[in-house]
Order: structure tokens, then sequence, then C-alpha cells
């Protein structure tokens, strides 16, 4: 572990972003938070807790939160921890300086409309190369990391000594971090197996058997796996932490926001209903959509990902999907 402390701004101040923070805290750095939230604010600098986002945890009385991004524009260190689909939005409409700094984000999507990953997004709208950017992901729910429960994720950058300054920068006895240059494949990994994930779920919906999701599971890793070989991945990720570690949490924990999407949808719900009832964002939902048409993109054969396109765009119902995929062509397994 690294006896250097840094000073670290985070934007977003979800459950994942409030966890981070906490465990930067506790690990002798020097945090702030930023919230557009007032509410989120205020709990967080008075009370020492994030009750909207992460229940029954309380926050380190050094953790400060603020409402003016200009408050991180003097970190080491800017870790994105805002859903996705919002962080052109937030960057743009804050003037956000984001130069000489590692940018490290734990956002996992792909943007609409521009099909672009949160690394193509940060140089788009802030020039952020790949020697700043660090992606940090695998299985690791807010709910956990934040009662100190072990964890192990992987820092992933274009630039080595990136990666390690992340890896040292969160690195605690009870969250592990490892490191890897396949930004792509973290990226795609993280994406997409909140699409396998809401599938996942509609088959606990529909109260399918283990062979079911068994089969899900690994059918949906090989889907991660084609699309991410395509964009230029590395095939060895998809089976490491931000591959099938991330995919098999997220498709059976209760923590998982995607794979509850998918369950009330297998009981009957539509999927408007679901999500203007959820307080916090389902990433998997507006990345099913993008990943759908960058598969088209890239003549990227992806079955489980277009069904759940169909399902939630198309209204078409969960069984019928499920049957177009048992009845499709034979086939070889590796392909």
């Amino acid at each position: 572990m690294n006896s250097k402390k840094n000073r670290i701004g985070i934007f977003g101040a979800g459950g994942w972003g409030t966890s981070l923070a906490a465990l930067l805290s506790n690990n002798h750095h020097s945090v702030t938070l930023w919230t557009h939230e007032e509410d989120v604010n205020q709990e967080i600098n008075q009370y020492h807790t994030n009750s909207t986002y992460i229940k029954g945890v309380e926050l380190p009385q050094s953790l400060a939160s603020t409402l003016n991004p200009a408050d991180l524009n003097d970190s080491d260190m800017i870790v994105i921890a805002i859903p996705t689909q919002y962080i052109r939005e937030t960057i743009t409409k804050y003037d956000i300086k984001l130069e000489n700094k590692i940018v490290a984000s734990v956002a996992k999507g792909i943007e609409k409309n521009t099909y672009f990953r949160v690394s193509e997004i940060l140089n788009d709208v802030a020039g952020i190369s790949a020697e700043q950017y660090v992606i940090l992901t695998g299985p690791s729910h807010a709910e956990e990391v934040s009662r100190n429960l072990a964890t192990t994720v992987v820092a992933g950058s274009a630039s080595h000594s990136s990666a390690v300054m992340v890896q040292h920068t969160f690195t605690t006895p009870n969250f592990r971090v490892y490191t890897t240059d396949d930004v792509i494949g973290c990226e795609v990994g993280g994406s997409l197996k909140n699409v396998i994930a809401i599938a996942a779920g509609i088959i606990d919906g529909l109260q399918m058997g283990d062979n079911t999701k068994a089969a899900l599971i690994t059918r949906g890793l090989a889907e991660m796996s084609r699309l991410g070989v395509a964009l230029g991945a590395n095939p060895q990720t998809f089976s490491g932490l931000s591959g099938l570690g991330d995919l098999y949490v997220t498709c059976s924990s209760k923590f998982s926001r995607n794979r509850f999407v998918g369950e009330e949808i297998g009981r009957g719900k539509k999927i408007s209903q679901i999500t203007n009832e959820m307080k916090m964002i389902a990433e998997g939902v507006t990345t099913t959509k993008s990943a759908h048409f960058l598969a088209l993109k890239h003549n990227v054969e992806l079955p489980i990902v277009n069904q759940v396109y169909k399902i939630l765009f198309e209204e078409v119902a969960p069984l019928d999907a499920l049957r177009k995929l048992m009845t499709r062509e034979t086939k070889r397994e590796w392909w």
C-alpha cells in the first residue's frame, strides 16, 4: 500500500461515489465529494450519512461534500462516479477542469447516440488522454464496499504508472486492486454485464431454473467477449474481474439494480413503470440500446443482447424472446 496521500475529488454522490469517498477518506486521503443535490450535500456534511443512496452507513468525519465543482479543481486525482449518460452533460455544464490530472472512472455504460465508451466520452468532451485515464471496475457492489467486505477490482489504463497510482491510492486491507492495460476490455465487460443482468433478472422473475441462468451467464460472457474483441480488446480480459467476476455478481446479487429491473419485467411490469419508480439508475437499460446498435455497426452477433433490446424497446414478451433464443440454428460452441 502507498504511503503517499492524495487530494481526491469525486464527481457523483450516489451509492458508489459515496462508498469510494468513504474508503479513500479512511485510507487517509483528502477527499471532496461533489453532488448537485442540496439535501444530500447537507446530510453528508452535517450528519455524515447519505441515507438517499447508501442507508445505514456512517461516513468519515473527514469527508467533505460540496455543491461547487470548482472545489475539486486542486485535486491530484478526479474520480468520475456519474452515470454514463450524464457524464458529457455534467462536464460541459459545470466546465469541470480535468487537465493534468489522473481521471479514474467507475461508471459502466455505453453512451446513447454516439455509442462511446466512457474513455471516448471523456476524450471527446474534455480532451482526456489515454495516459491520464484509468477505469476502475470489477465485482464491487457499493453496499458491500461501504461495509468493508472483502472486494477485488481491476484498474485499467494505457499508462502503467497511472494504473499503479490508482491501485496504490485505492488499495486497503479489504479492497484489493489489480492492474491491466486493456481499457477496452474492461469498459465493454463493465457495460455489457448490465445488459446480461437484466436478462438474468427476467429469468428470476419468470421463475426459470438454475440451468437457464447458468446458460445465460455463460453465453452472455461469450457475447461480451465477442463484441470486445471486435473493438480491440484482449479476449483474456473477459475471464477476469471486469468480465466474469462482474458478470457473476451483477446477475446474482440482491443489490443489482439491473437484475432487479429484469426481475420486475419477468413478473409482468413495463419498463417505463419500473424506471419511474426507481431512485437510482439502472445503466443497463440505455446500454442495451447502445450495445444493440454498436453490434450492428461492427457486424457482431449478440443474440441475448438483441432479445433484451426487443423486450425493453419493442415490447416482445419475455417468453417469446427466450423461445427465439432456444430455437436458433444450432452451431459449435466456439465460433
